[in-house]
């Protein structure tokens, strides 16, 4: 069982390693890190969730089970957070907010995905990608709203929603979903040599991701903010999952829906846990200490998950 597991956990992860070590080593430059990650966000993930999204049984793989029992427990995390950045560590309302955004993204897309592949074929990965479909526009909205509401300076409301919608609408992942999506619906037919490039693309675009995550995650290191990193890594990898496996259980989702969605909630959070942070200057350091350190703990998590399931 433990060897079981840890062939499905330690290619990702190795991968991630040895794009850490490669540039760390300085085999390989910064700048080519920066484009291997703009080529794999910007054309072969949104090719790989636009196959997906576009041959999806819609009616099974947004059941309402499946988002209450996965962001159940991500709101959750969220508010958890946020109660403990005020209180225990007497942080300000927008800092508080910007390390429970932390709490609450995950890395779906360069983590989630390829462990729930690994774990469980591409066959039971729908549930997973109407996750990554939702994800951004769920996760931003509650954050901006939170953190529009509680800190006093800055944009208004409306003014932030319009840039951050219109941001959504450029961002080629959500523009991947969207097109998969419209053919799925319309059941508008692709020429066959179409579908076979997009397939190519969409082949490439997990190993490059998490290669190119081990380099991009050289340039964040483990700052003196330990403390609100370690609370944001223990909610992510162990009480979120803990949280979605019991909603799970008690909406009756089936063994193999709730495999897939527990081992999502239980990745490190995404590297959009440090845009947001920087996008209003808020907890910086933290988001980025936690986003190093719960990455590096996530093997030892989502194989505990692993050996739980």
């Amino acid at each position: 069982m433990l060897l079981e597991i840890l062939n499905i956990v330690a290619p990702v992860f190795i991968v991630v390693g040895a794009g850490f070590a490669a540039v760390r080593s300085r085999l390989v430059a910064a700048e080519p890190i920066d484009h291997l990650m703009r080529f794999a966000i910007t054309f072969a993930i949104p090719c790989l969730l636009f196959r997906a999204t576009s041959t999806l049984d819609l009616a099974a793989a947004f059941d309402w089970r499946i988002l209450v029992a996965y962001y159940g427990a991500a709101i959750a995390c969220f508010v958890i957070a946020y109660i403990v950045a005020r209180k225990a560590f007497k942080r300000r309302p927008g800092e508080s907010v910007a390390i429970a955004f932390a709490a609450l993204f995950s890395n779906l897309v360069l983590l989630g995905l390829p462990i729930v592949e690994r774990a469980s074929g591409l066959e039971r990965m729908a549930p997973g990608f109407a996750l990554v479909a939702v994800n951004a526009p769920i996760c931003y909205l509650l954050g901006i709203t939170a953190m529009e509401y509680l800190r006093a300076d800055g944009r208004g409301v409306a003014a932030t929603t319009r840039i951050v919608v219109a941001a959504m609408f450029r961002n080629s992942i959500m523009i991947g979903i969207g097109l998969g999506l419209a053919v799925n619906v319309t059941g508008l037919p692709l020429p066959q040599p179409l579908i076979a490039a997009i397939d190519l693309l969409a082949r490439a675009s997990l190993p490059v991701a998490l290669f190119a995550l081990g380099g991009v995650l050289t340039r964040y290191k483990l700052s003196r903010s330990l403390g609100e990193a370690g609370t944001v890594s223990v909610l992510t990898l162990i009480v979120q999952p803990a949280i979605t496996l019991l909603l799970a259980r008690l909406l009756g989702l089936p063994e193999s829906t709730t495999v897939t969605i527990v081992l999502m909630s239980a990745v490190a959070p995404g590297l959009n846990a440090y845009l947001f942070a920087a996008m209003y200057d808020r907890a910086v350091d933290v988001a980025a200490s936690a986003v190093l350190l719960s990455t590096g703990l996530a093997v030892l998590s989502v194989s505990a998950w692993l050996l739980v399931l």
